[in-house]
């Protein structure tokens, strides 16, 4: 099993954003989108157990974020309603950290450890 892992750091204001709704969804045989699990990030931006989560194996995955919620908190406009990130699971004995560095107006991401 693999084990899927994020962390949210607002950078428009140099801190971990917490708050933030995930969902994963893994991308079926039958080429729809399941969700896998659902949570929230903590204080410290991160998620890393997962509510309900089923066992994860090798397979096409994506994370949504729900960014308008975590903005609209704080009363800032965003561009970025969602950001939803799709990646692959090769090896599902390894851990995967999906990070998202986030701002109003932009994002980026990268495999971490």
């Amino acid at each position: 099993m693999s084990h899927i892992t994020t962390h949210v750091l607002d950078v428009s204001l140099g801190r971990p954003a917490a708050s933030v709704s995930v969902i994963l969804e893994a991308h079926s045989a039958v080429g729809r989108w399941e969700e896998a699990a659902r949570g929230t990030t903590d204080a410290d931006g991160r998620l890393r157990e997962w509510a309900a989560a089923k066992t994860l194996s090798a397979g096409t995955y994506r994370l949504t974020f729900d960014t308008r919620a975590y903005f609209a908190a704080r009363k800032i406009a965003t561009l970025y309603p969602q950001v939803v990130i799709v990646f692959e699971v090769v090896d599902a004995q390894e851990h995967y950290h999906i990070p998202l560095l986030l701002s109003p107006f932009g994002y980026s991401t990268y495999r971490g450890s």
